[in-house]
């Protein structure tokens, strides 16, 4: 049995590397794609906050969670692109382009973002006119457009634009122009077609994908300045040593795992005719997760998945006897199982239930018998792996979200400094601003994240939920603004600015200096002072509209300072 367990090994990876040799783009496309697709997503949720029949508390529930994979996505490709040479060094067009292209999809990304708006205030002075639901639909096209890209990086096959934007914009700035407009009100809905223009630009140049020799036109940075946008762990017997410690999460996990698998492997020897009983192990290693939420979650998926897959695959045993059509369902099911792998877990255990049963039905080993069994013991592992994951060293995201708000208020902080740096002419290079923003981007979805599997932990190990949400949004804000700031600076205008402009910045730095030291009493002032940059005012031109942009970032900012007291007061 070893050596055919060993064949078959031997087998599959010969089959992937032949695969990766023929198609070795292939994987690349597929999460580009992906990525564009989860950028559609994101923009359709933004899309329905222009809606007047929209709940604006829920749709940005939404675009926080959808943040979150978005942040995902990017960060899989990233791995996948900037730390596989053989795509970044290759002789053909390809696999620069790949690379070229995610650039414009983090860019494009930018762009979504940098778009936020007071949504209160835009329906209450333009609720009673048709123009918010006209934009709403605009931004849904453009997300339609983005998709249809994606499918066809995805597919590999050409795309011809299908969306028309400019002339839908003409029409709703003549349309807009012709609105009363007394006490200039009307400026931010043109502010909105400014920006959706240079969105559709944005979206425009992923179209340079499928035309030949458009790489050829971009030049890739050094293999160095790749690394610095991906993680690097290094291995070594102190980092190892320092995790033997009940303070690590990662020895706290490993602990939970094992005493969960040891009892998980002592019931299923006690069980009478328990011929399977390593499906006991097998789905505590697969469900039980470092977070109880995590688990809890994927409990529910596989005990869902397993009953609903395990009364698709008795019927078909019932009533499918011939042999040749149970093995061509086998093909099928086991093709869903690996096709839904990385999408949807709950799908792929539908998959998988029936493929089990069936292959043991053409075995002879019976099918009730079989499905009985597997019931039995993905309950039994469901519920030690639930248990476990409660009383074993527990890990409860609102202990942890502390460090993840420490990181979002840095993040934020360093991307107002590369905002400052613009103002005063001190020009930072393109590469520093990027990194900069990843980290904004990968802080930002972390919180998120720890914030919503905090939500679905018990109401007892919740803790400051509703002003943890607030600040969640405020960031969101303050980001998206800088965003649209540093955007909208031209080349031609950076170090124009007078101080007056530069000063609502440096006390929007000044006051998460102040929060930080607020939530990370490790922090001292002297240490955030030497971290932070001063850079000199200019003498230039005072902008009225981007007065009001910095005066908005300043009260964001303000916001965030009293949010963060009381999260703190409360921690």
């Amino acid at each position: 049995d070893s050596l055919l367990v060993l064949a078959g090994g031997l087998w599959y990876l010969l089959f992937a590397l032949l695969f990766f040799k023929i198609y070795p783009y292939r994987p690349a496309q597929r999460l580009l794609g992906a990525n564009l697709h989860e950028a559609a997503k994101f923009l359709r949720i933004k899309s329905a906050l222009y809606d007047v029949t929209s709940n604006v508390t829920e749709e940005y529930r939404k675009l926080v969670a959808q943040q979150v994979v978005v942040n995902e996505k990017q960060d899989e490709l990233r791995e996948l692109l900037y730390k596989n040479r053989e795509l970044i060094k290759d002789p053909t067009d390809t696999g620069k382009l790949l690379v070229v292209t995610f650039a414009d999809v983090i860019d494009l990304y930018e762009n979504i973002m940098a778009t936020w708006y007071d949504y209160g205030l835009l329906r209450q002075r333009f609720g009673n006119t048709n123009i918010l639901s006209d934009l709403s639909i605009v931004i849904q096209n453009l997300a339609d457009e983005i998709d249809r890209i994606g499918l066809a990086i995805q597919s590999n096959n050409n795309y011809t634009k299908q969306y028309q934007l400019i002339p839908v914009l003409e029409a709703l700035k003549i349309r807009i122009d012709a609105m009363e407009d007394p006490n200039n009100s009307n400026l931010v809905l043109k502010k909105i077609l400014v920006n959706l223009r240079n969105l559709g630009d944005r979206t425009d140049e992923l179209m340079n994908y499928f035309k030949a020799g458009a790489a050829a036109k971009r030049d890739l940075r050094e293999d160095s300045d790749y690394s610095k946008f991906v993680s690097h762990q290094v291995i070594s017997s102190s980092l190892f040593i320092s995790n033997l410690s009940l303070q690590s999460s990662v020895f706290r996990h490993s602990l939970r795992m094992m005493i969960t698998c040891l009892v998980g492997f002592i019931i299923a020897k006690l069980l009478p005719q328990a011929h399977h009983g390593y499906w006991i192990l097998l789905t505590i290693i697969v469900i039980l997760k470092p977070g109880f939420s995590l688990t809890r979650q994927r409990n529910y998926e596989r005990l869902v998945g397993t009953i609903g897959g395990g009364i698709i695959g008795l019927l078909i045993i019932f009533y499918v006897h011939d042999r040749d059509a149970l093995f061509g369902l086998i093909i099928f099911f086991m093709l869903g199982t690996y096709t839904f792998m990385r999408i949807n877990y709950i799908v792929t255990v539908i998959f998988t239930t029936p493929y089990v049963l069936i292959l043991f039905s053409l075995l002879g080993m019976g099918s009730i018998g079989v499905a009985e069994e597997r019931l039995l013991d993905t309950g039994i592992a469901s519920l030690l792996a639930f248990i476990g994951s409660y009383i074993l060293f527990p890990h409860w995201e609102s202990v942890q979200l502390e460090s993840y708000m420490v990181k979002v208020l840095q993040a934020n902080k360093n991307y107002l400094q590369q905002l400052a740096a613009y103002f005063s002419g001190q020009i930072h290079s393109q590469l520093e601003y990027k990194l900069v923003r990843k980290e904004l981007y990968v802080s930002t979805a972390n919180l998120s994240a720890a914030f919503q599997r905090m939500l679905s932990e018990p109401k007892s190990k919740q803790r400051s939920s509703q002003e943890i949400y607030e600040f969640v949004v405020l960031n969101h804000v303050l980001s998206s603004n800088i965003a649209s700031l540093t955007a909208s600076i031209t080349n031609k205008q950076q170090g124009m600015f007078a101080k007056e402009a530069l000063l609502p910045v440096k006390k929007s730095i000044t006051i998460l200096q102040e929060s930080l030291l607020q939530l990370d009493t490790s922090l001292t002032k002297d240490e955030l002072a030497a971290a932070a940059t001063n850079p000199p005012a200019a003498d230039g031109i005072v902008d009225k509209q981007l007065t009001e942009q910095l005066n908005f970032i300043y009260k964001v900012s303000g916001d965030i300072g009293k949010i963060t007291q009381k999260i703190a007061t409360k921690m």
